[in-house]
């Protein structure tokens, strides 16, 4: 058998470093592989001993960071239900031996799963509370004697026989303990116990990790999980594939595992710690997750983080070049920033579309087909605009290669783009190549970002790479700027790239976003792009907790297309805060024309709200409708005319 990892307390301290990714169901797996439902699952451990091991191993398989024991209801009180209450430590010490066995060599921790009793769902006397005890006793310690590496009690609906279950576990056990209950679709438990009350009486009474498991969907789910996280104790969450529907006689979920990767990026964003699966899950599910855990930092996949991308404090290599002499759009940028917002000099507001630099996204559209990209920042041109901005592939969607449009654009038309470069699908290497060769090619504006996970988009089952975040291709950029390559080697030459890098002024996590954003300033971003606001004092609140890092911003703005697109991005994006009184005037607005002209209204009373506190915008026509841009930008000055005025 396997051995634990040497102290599985280092899990907590890994859970500290990134987010993690568990398994999800077990039952559900073992059903459709025709285990009947007339014989306990956990009874499988020793009578299906192959099939329990498969589930494992097709965890194990799509990069989860842990995979509970198939013991959830190993417990004498359920196990009498089948007639095998005699067989408790057989059945849990077997559903360690497996976990075990389908880990391997993998990099994955073994949870030990222990659920409710069944004795405990109302009032629990004195004389029950001693019988439930001693049921957990007998299954916490024969886990224990089987070596898990953390202890999960998951899918209690009553605090009190949590409360036993807990008492017993810091009796027994002296490794991690995540305690999950199930909440009710009010948001509470069945006592009425709102989830930061929870939290706090879960950590209070030993649970080195609170959260919810089963009973909701991940909608509900991270509803619950976002008001845990405000106690300040580590969450995990695992919804349940969305609702059961009955089709027939079978009971479905209906939660795709493409629906389950948007909300495990909101699970991540929001701050929980830690996004698994329960009842209706199976590996595709998972998958996703980890998908958006790699996305975040996590999942076991280690990527080599150290002396690659590591410069030595002196010498620093070569003299890298002026930010003014990278290219036209970076020293507007610092012409700007230097007129309006330096510290050493008199600062004065905005006077004109002079004062103010700008973007507009145009990307590639299907096929090979340019003409409307190209049509569109021809249009933007003759308006004034600064650069255009190509992202690569967003969502996960398939089109041609930014750089290939955006040289188009710069040939045909002798404008300057910001090339967005992506972490998902090139490897160390790749991202290498592909940064020196847009360099000899001309390109010097960056866009640096991690990048949406395949799950996203029309390829679910293409692998997402991200051997490096942003901050960490941010590190690479700086050192190229340096003319030192990630290996330590010096260059003859150094690059000139002018990098931008995002941020979400409106993010569910915001001290996370902060502090990453801290990361990429001093890995060498010279400008910060925020997502879409809508709000001028999200923004102003951005400004003051970003002024320390003295680098200018550009304002992210996504006109509104209708009431729909609002709620949407509202409820469904992470990062992105509509105010109720905006989605309101896009509602009121129904008719589609209405709704197009008061999506730009908003966009234009927010930019020129901050047009004084910003060096630009970053505007994203939804659509790739340019002309809303220029009418969008009108507010700053635009479109000018040949002579440079508006």
């Amino acid at each position: 058998m396997n051995e634990p990892k040497n102290d599985p307390r280092d899990f907590l301290s890994e859970l500290e470093r990134r987010p993690m990714a568990f398994d999800g169901a077990m039952g559900t797996q073992l059903y459709e592989s025709g285990y009947f439902i007339n014989h306990s699952f956990d009874e499988a451990n020793i009578k299906k001993r192959s099939a329990v091991l498969e589930c494992h191993r097709r965890y194990v398989e799509v990069g989860v960071d842990v995979i509970e024991t198939n013991t959830f209801s190993a417990n004498k009180f359920l196990l009498a239900r089948y007639g095998i209450a005699d067989q408790v430590q057989e059945i849990n010490r077997a559903g360690v031996e497996i976990a075990r066995e389908a880990v391997g060599n993998n990099d994955v921790w073994v949870a030990g799963s222990v659920g409710p009793t069944g004795e405990g769902f109302t009032h629990i006397s004195d004389r029950a509370a001693s019988r439930i005890m001693l049921a957990f006793d007998e299954q916490i310690e024969s886990l224990v004697e089987a070596k898990i590496d953390i202890l999960v009690l998951e899918t209690f609906h009553n605090l009190a026989e949590m409360r036993l279950a807990l008492e017993v576990a810091r009796r027994i056990y002296r490794g991690p303990i995540i305690a999950q209950m199930s909440f009710q679709t009010d948001f509470t438990l069945r006592d009425g116990t709102e989830p930061e009350a929870v939290a706090n009486i879960l950590g209070q009474a030993g649970a080195h990790v609170v959260g919810i498991n089963c009973a909701l969907g991940p909608a509900h789910v991270f509803e619950i999980a976002s008001k845990m996280v405000s106690a300040g104790i580590p969450v995990s969450a695992q919804p349940n594939a969305g609702e059961p529907r009955r089709l027939d006689e079978r009971t479905l979920y209906m939660a795709t595992p493409e629906y389950f990767g948007v909300f495990a990026k909101r699970f991540f964003k929001a701050g929980v710690k830690i996004v698994g699966g329960c009842c209706g899950t199976g590996p595709a599910h998972v998958k996703s997750i980890v998908g958006a855990a790699r996305m975040m930092g996590g999942s076991n996949i280690q990527i080599p983080h150290h002396s690659a991308i590591t410069i030595a404090s002196s010498p620093v290599g070569l003299d890298p070049t002026p930010t003014a002499e990278k290219s036209n759009f970076a020293a507007k940028i610092r012409r700007i920033w230097q007129e309006r917002f330096a510290e050493d000099g008199p600062r004065r507001s905005f006077a004109g579309p002079e004062d103010f630099a700008v973007s507009v996204e145009v990307n590639p559209h299907p096929g090979l087909n340019t003409d409307k990209a190209i049509g569109g920042a021809r249009l933007l041109r003759d308006a004034g605009v600064d650069a255009v901005n190509i992202a690569d592939g967003p969502r996960a969607v398939v089109r041609m290669a930014n750089w290939a449009l955006g040289l188009k654009i710069m040939k045909e038309l002798n404008m300057e783009f910001l090339l967005h470069v992506c972490c998902r699908d090139r490897n160390f290497l790749g991202l290498q190549a592909d940064l020196l060769g847009a360099h000899t090619l001309g390109v010097r504006n960056l866009v640096v970002i991690t990048g949406d996970p395949p799950k996203l988009g029309d390829y679910p089952k293409a692998t997402a790479v991200f051997d490096l975040d942003s901050i960490e291709l941010l590190k690479v950029i700086q050192s190229f700027n340096r003319g030192i390559d990630p290996s330590g080697k010096t260059m003859k030459e150094t690059t000139s790239f002018f990098t931008a890098t995002g941020a979400e002024p409106g993010a569910l996590d915001y001290d996370r976003e902060l502090a990453r954003l801290e990361q990429k300033i001093s890995n060498g971003a010279d400008l910060i792009m925020t997502q879409p606001v809508y709000d001028p004092n999200v923004l102003n609140r951005f400004l003051q907790d970003t002024a320390s890092f003295s680098v200018p911003v550009l304002v992210g703005i996504l006109p509104l297309a209708s009431a729909r697109n609002a709620d949407f991005l509202h409820n469904e994006v992470p990062g992105m805060q509509i105010p109720e009184h905006i989605r309101k005037r896009m509602h009121d607005a129904a008719d589609k024309d209405k709704s197009g002209a008061e999506g730009v209204a908003v966009a234009r009373e927010m930019l020129d709200a901050v047009k004084d506190q910003v060096v630009g915008a970053y505007v994203m026509p939804p659509f790739s409708r340019y002309q809303l841009a220029i009418d969008v930008l009108s507010v700053v000055g635009f479109p000018k005319n040949s002579s440079g005025t508006s």
